[in-house]
């Protein structure tokens, strides 16, 4: 509706000023179709997964609302993900029967299936944990894919409170389902207190590889780096980043925070040290606003998110022929 006279590059809405417009994820185009894109933009409003706080159903709209922060550019890396590619938010993957656990996980299942079918690489925003299980149900159908997994929790627990379905065993299940390959999997920043010494047993003895937040501090950044692109090595792979892999300092919006965990800025250079890698997809989950009233949980979230979004662009790009810059 408005006639711009004045500064001809705000035809394009993600360089208008960041405080105008209608939220969406990083404020690319809302779009109802995947025609013509090579990424969606998706959030998944569901919390059914949580084992303690809830919350993470709000997460993708105030991720939205504070991803218009967000400009066009990564200047670290001088990756434009909107020059390399076709990006749109394609909305909410929300739920007919939210109440129904297997149900509501049956229906993210089917909306990225044919997500996948058209040849969208996925970019989402949660949501509780459980959620990342009906992704790769829809991305990995085909064949396993392998992972790089930013947390402070392996999530390959089993049964909880009479469900195998939670924010706590999406990745044994995944792996049972064939969809995850063990062997390509990585699971960085794990630490907090147990019940049970042998809870995450299953990433160890199905060949996962577990970085505790002790063995991260010693080998840093650069060898975690490493030692992630030595495992997924050349195949499929999926990033799946839960804000509680950070420090609560710096992420305090979700349903289980744990101390002692890395930086905002160490999440950063680790997702960058990714790009070159044949990345299908990501998503950030476990953001809860409800227990983050500055917003900056969220921020953080849309932050991450963007990085996300850089390297699956790059190797989007790649995969079309198309160089970065």
């Amino acid at each position: 509706m408005k006639d711009i006279k004045v500064y001809p590059e705000f035809k394009d809405p993600k360089v208008r000023p960041r405080y105008t417009g209608i939220p969406t994820f990083m404020r690319a185009p809302a779009a109802d179709t995947t025609d013509g894109l090579d990424i969606g933009l998706i959030g998944i409003p569901f919390d059914g997964g949580v084992t303690n706080r809830p919350g993470a159903r709000h997460g993708p709209r105030e991720i939205r609302n504070q991803s218009s922060l967000i400009r066009t550019i990564n200047q670290a890396t001088r990756i434009a993900p909107y020059d390399l590619c076709t990006v749109a938010d394609l909305g909410d993957a929300w739920l007919e029967k939210p109440f129904e656990l297997e149900a509501a996980l049956n229906e993210i299942a089917d909306f990225y299936t044919d997500v996948h079918a058209a040849g969208v690489a996925p970019v989402s925003a949660g949501g509780d944990h459980s959620v990342t299980l009906p992704i790769m149900r829809g991305i990995a159908r085909d064949r396993p894919v392998g992972m790089v997994h930013f947390d402070a929790h392996c999530d390959t627990g089993d049964d909880y409170l009479g469900s195998k379905f939670h924010h706590g065993a999406p990745f044994r299940r995944a792996v049972e389902e064939g969809l995850l390959d063990p062997k390509r999997t990585v699971q960085i920043g794990i630490r907090g207190s147990l019940n049970d010494l042998d809870l995450w047993s299953f990433s160890h003895e199905s060949g996962m590889r577990v970085i505790y937040i002790e063995e991260l501090y010693k080998i840093g950044v650069d060898g975690a780096i490493a030692e992630a692109r030595k495992v997924v090595g050349d195949g499929p792979t999926y990033i799946s980043f839960d804000v509680d892999g950070l420090d609560p300092v710096y992420a305090p919006g979700t349903g289980t925070p744990e101390v002692g965990g890395f930086s905002t800025l160490e999440a950063q250079l680790m997702i960058r040290g990714l790009q070159g890698l044949d990345l299908v997809g990501g998503d950030v989950v476990e953001v809860s606003p409800p227990f983050d009233p500055s917003g900056n949980t969220a921020m953080v979230g849309a932050t991450i998110m963007f990085e996300i979004l850089c390297v699956v662009a790059d190797a989007v790009a790649r995969r079309n022929g198309r160089a970065n810059g």
